[in-house]
């Protein structure tokens, strides 16, 4: 039977994946992304634009790029109490048009990676979508091109991703699922081997996009800056700034937002911490606390009596919302699989077990020791790790390490060490491109291991589109059994002296990556800068360089030099940007 995509229509982002060879994968786009931006930019000539290009237009053109349609598909006119800062009717499109050309987007994409034609999909909705929701999208897929084989539920395409549809029976699942503009939670039971849904609840209207406008407000309200409406057309680069920073306070303390001429006159630099996020987020995330409550209600059940909470959607990665939801439950929740993925990962099983792909697939092997190729500073990056099982297939994106670099080495590596030097080496090839400025380049790397344990390694000039194919002919599976413990046995022995060197490498090239780029700042800035500026930034650089050439390594001490030479240059990276400003101004205006 022909291949079945996998689809998740997000409302922030949305993925496509199919299975190929056995093996469930996600498909990246040309620019070597997973994640598909749910955005739509319609010019007024006629050209639409589709993913990260029309995020760049949000800011330029509000009015007429659309995103977060998922909360208005499928909803009569006035329903809902979310309102966009854009109108369909004066762009001449319905939600079903704008989810259509995302939908159609994610299937170029999938045809350009596999190389052929693909009209079938499995498309994933939230549990408490209604039927007219549903239909929606079913037509929204084919008005794309696809046969929509099937709309499946989005926890329990969350629960096939995390392998729970192998519990046994009568086991009670909890999926809580906080996207970018949806909130669904769902308490699903195991029977007679399929997820039946035993209650859900939600809100269409609750997400980290609300998250994200709360911070924005509250970022406003932090600088001295003039009324909402005189800097009304800038507010999608106010929240763009606060999205980026909630990320960032995911894993750090505090971050500082800076925007620029933000209006037209001042900039915004604002010092923030996760503790001034989660004051502004509780409300919003508390909002879940009733429907989780009424789910369990609703399902007649006690917290205790779950056996699984799995997280979904990427504002779960926040720690707020991971203390909340143990709260609720009174257990830790599984976070083992990716949340931006989980549900795009289901959708490709599903579609899998339909196409027939994922039956009767003989699993003749797993890979003894990790596979992967050696990086910049000397560092093993694993692209299939041990243990995996074939037939398999995963890739990566890179780029030029150094300026003017017109070649780059793939050197293929196996074994289980922090460092190249300790793996074993099973070939090279040597991929040419135009010299550039650093990151200029990007090379695909894609490996490739059979059921017979032949791998072949692909590299691809994403410029030139030439391919490089290295077939090796068992090496990654046949492995003498002593030399596997032994390989495992040096990675245990020397798991914290190699960690430690791989952290040391990271950090130095960091440091020698922010000594080059403010050199070249104060070139183009200095002259600018106060003096007690320039001297805190060299007096800083100083302190870098020392950290990196004091022996005996002391990574600490480097990573904090880091990050006071990253603090001190904030003044000057806001300088640069305003210069680059003004020198677009002026190309624009000559």
């Amino acid at each position: 039977m022909s291949a079945i995509l996998g689809i998740d229509l997000g409302t922030t982002h949305s993925l496509v994946g199919v299975v190929d060879s056995g093996f469930p994968i996600l498909l990246a786009d040309a620019e070597g992304s997973r994640l598909t931006p749910s955005v739509a930019h319609y010019a007024k000539e006629g050209a639409v634009t589709v993913g990260a290009r029309a995020l760049r237009q949000r800011a330029l053109d509000p009015e007429r790029t659309v995103s977060s349609v998922k909360r208005l598909i499928g909803r009569r006119q006035g329903e809902g109490d979310w309102k966009p800062s854009y109108d369909l009717t004066g762009i001449g499109k319905t939600p079903v048009d704008v989810s259509a050309d995302i939908l159609r987007h994610l299937k170029n994409i999938a045809e350009r990676a596999l190389e052929m034609e693909v009209s079938r999909a499995v498309i994933t909705v939230p549990a408490y979508f209604n039927d007219a929701q549903r239909q929606a999208t079913k037509r929204a897929g084919e008005l794309a091109g696809l046969t929509v084989e099937r709309i499946l539920s989005e926890p329990t395409a969350a629960a096939l991703a995390y392998g729970l549809d192998k519990l046994e029976e009568r086991k009670k699942i909890a999926v809580y699922d906080l996207g970018g503009g949806t909130f669904d939670i769902s308490i699903l039971e195991m029977r007679d081997g399929v997820f039946q849904v035993l209650a859900t609840a939600g809100d269409t209207q609750l997400g980290g996009d609300d998250i994200d406008r709360a911070f924005a407000d509250w970022i406003r309200s932090q600088g001295i800056l003039p009324s909402l409406e005189i800097i009304k057309g800038k507010m999608p680069w106010l929240r763009d700034a606060a999205e980026t920073a909630k990320k960032k306070l995911s894993s750090h303390d505090e971050v500082t937002i800076e925007i620029p001429f933000l209006d037209s006159q001042k900039h915004l630099s604002v010092r923030t911490t996760r503790t001034d996020l989660e004051k502004i987020a509780l409300p919003l995330i508390e909002r879940t606390r009733r429907h989780c409550l009424r789910a369990l209600t609703d399902a007649n059940l006690k917290p205790d009596q779950l056996d699984e909470v799995i997280l979904v959607g990427g504002s779960t990665r926040m720690p707020l919302v991971r203390r909340i939801v143990a709260d609720i439950f009174g257990k830790e929740p599984n976070i083992s699989q990716n949340p931006d993925e989980a549900v795009a990962m289901g959708a490709v099983i599903q579609a899998g077990i339909l196409s027939g792909s994922l039956r009767n697939v003989v699993l003749l092997d797993v890979t003894p020791l990790s596979l992967g190729i050696e990086t910049f500073g000397g560092l093993m990056n694993v692209i299939i790790p041990r243990n995996t099982t074939l037939p398999c297939k995963a890739g990566e994106m890179f780029t030029n390490a150094v300026t003017n670099q017109s070649e780059m080495l793939i050197r293929v590596l196996q074994g289980e060490r922090e460092l190249a030097k300790d793996n074993w080496e099973l070939g090279r090839i040597a991929v040419l491109f135009p010299s550039g400025p650093k990151g200029s380049a990007r090379v695909g790397v894609q490996f490739s291991l059979d059921a017979n344990g032949i791998l072949q390694v692909l590299t691809r000039n994403t410029a030139t589109k030439a391919d490089t194919v290295l077939e090796i002919q068992s090496s990654a599976v046949n492995v003498d059994d002593a030399q596997v413990e032994q390989m495992i046995a040096e990675s245990v022995d020397h798991a914290f002296e190699d960690m430690n060197e791989r952290i040391w490498t990271e950090s130095r090239l960091k440091g020698e990556e922010l000594l080059v780029a403010v050199a070249e700042a104060l070139a183009q800035c200095g002259t600018l800068l106060i003096e007690d500026e320039l001297h805190k930034i060299k007096s800083c650089a100083a302190q870098v360089r020392d950290s990196i050439n004091h022996e005996p390594h002391d990574v600490k001490k480097l990573k904090a030099a880091n990050q006071s030479l990253d603090d001190a240059t904030q003044s000057l990276a806001v300088l640069l940007v305003e210069r680059a400003m003004e020198a677009a101004l002026e190309r624009k205006l000559g």
